[in-house]
């Protein structure tokens, strides 16, 4: 959902005065998944946005009858340009090219480098808006300057080692998304983009945004900031982390990551981080937890939660199931359990649950009678299963599953 958000505001969305605009493109994403136009998918809490497969093949029916193709010669353009630029049409300076995603994937399935004429002749495409690079860059041309009006830059690369500092010509940036796994360097000139509202680097090593002195003191300055994601929590700044935290208003997703958070490490003493952010409605907690903390079920807005490597030694649902306006919750080897039952949920418990996700080795038994109060549930989905569940659900017990619209488990563990 957030690639989707982001890349819709890209798009010159008209803006109205006391609105947000990231609000906006929200509504008008669900909007169009409630027409069945986009479909929306949750895997393990993480929301992924599909195009209708109905929709698809109405869209290419209506292309055909209605001669799309000529009758839009002089309208913007969204464009794929696969296999290193050799698809590329020969007029494509010639469109009005809004968005470009580009990949350097050859016919043999790899991925190779763009040559210097593929990113010359990309940033020839002076009005474009929306760039997307999938593939090796070993260095990005200075006439990426040149595209005074991108507002989404997303780089995912192998070879990048630092960005140019031109790239602060960028005035109307609003998304710079890197994924490179040895770019160190990233230049101070960024800071003066005003416009821009979404950073994302990511598999970059070394990077956290609670590594450095005084770092997380600072989060505190940023007071419109929507969405955090914060690695490698421990117990030397928690404190000064949460108290940062706190003062963020507007956040609506947190992410609290322990150092080595699928070893089981413990997170620290989370009861210090109350009151949470009014707005929160995403939380996703990674790493060891000794009790769920108190404030949870204060968060009255939050619609999906994570619980991962938790290693509980109680059912985390007896209180979660009172969070009023759940709807996505992921409990991925959040406690150990062998038999999910009717304490699950009681009656009136999980109001709104749409998608249950579960992972655990250690789960042997499950009842249908654990979910016979949820009547909102669409979708549950099993995943590292031990061995002999993975067996009675494809067999015998499968008959528990039939209500749910959508059911799923993989990758059994003998």
């Amino acid at each position: 959902m957030d690639k989707v958000v982001r890349l819709l505001l890209a798009q010159d969305l008209p803006e109205k005065p006391g609105e947000i605009m990231q609000d906006t493109a929200e509504n008008i994403i669900q909007e169009l998944i409630s027409l069945s136009m986009l479909q929306e998918h949750y895997i393990k809490g993480y929301s992924e946005i599909q195009g209708s497969r109905f929709y698809e093949k109405s869209y290419l029916v209506k292309v055909d009858e209605q001669d799309f193709i000529s009758k839009a010669a002089n309208s913007p353009v969204h464009s794929f340009i696969k296999n290193n630029g050799h698809s590329t049409p020969s007029n494509i300076k010639s469109l009005l090219l809004r968005s470009l995603f580009a990949s350097s994937r050859n016919s043999d399935d790899h991925f190779g480098a763009f040559s210097q004429v593929c990113l010359q002749t990309i940033c020839g495409l002076q009005f474009i808006l929306v760039c997307d690079l999938h593939g090796a860059v070993e260095n990005l041309p200075d006439e990426v300057g040149d595209l005074v009006h991108l507002k989404y830059l997303r780089l995912s690369s192998l070879f990048i080692r630092k960005l140019p500092r031109i790239v602060a010509n960028l005035q109307k940036l609003q998304t710079l998304d890197v994924n490179c796994s040895i770019l160190f360097q990233l230049p101070v000139e960024i800071m003066n983009i005003k416009q821009l509202r979404h950073l994302l680097l990511r598999d970059i090593r070394g990077y956290s945004i609670c590594s450095g002195a005084g770092i997380a003191s600072e989060l505190s300055s940023l007071t419109q900031l929507r969405q955090l994601d914060v690695h490698d929590v421990s117990e030397d700044h928690a404190d000064e982390l949460f108290a940062s935290i706190i003062k963020l208003e507007n956040l609506v997703s947190l992410s609290l990551n322990a150092e080595q958070a699928s070893s089981g490490t413990l997170l620290p003493e989370l009861d210090s981080f109350s009151p949470p952010p009014p707005h929160l409605q995403e939380l996703f907690i990674r790493g060891g937890l000794v009790e769920i903390p108190s404030w949870l079920l204060s968060i009255a807005n939050l619609n999906t939660l994570e619980l991962c490597h938790s290693n509980l030694q109680e059912n985390p649902s007896s209180v979660l199931q009172f969070l009023p306006k759940l709807k996505h919750l992921v409990l991925w080897y959040a406690y150990s359990a062998k038999l999910i039952g009717a304490d699950f949920c009681e009656a009136g418990g999980f109001p709104e649950l749409g998608t249950l996700t579960i992972a655990s080795s250690e789960l042997v038994e499950w009842t249908e009678i654990g979910l016979q109060y949820i009547s909102t549930i669409q979708g549950l989905f099993f995943t590292h299963l031990h061995g002999d569940l993975e067996r009675r659900l494809n067999g015998q017990e499968n008959y528990k599953n039939k209500h749910i619209s959508k059911f799923s488990r993989r990758k059994p563990i003998s």
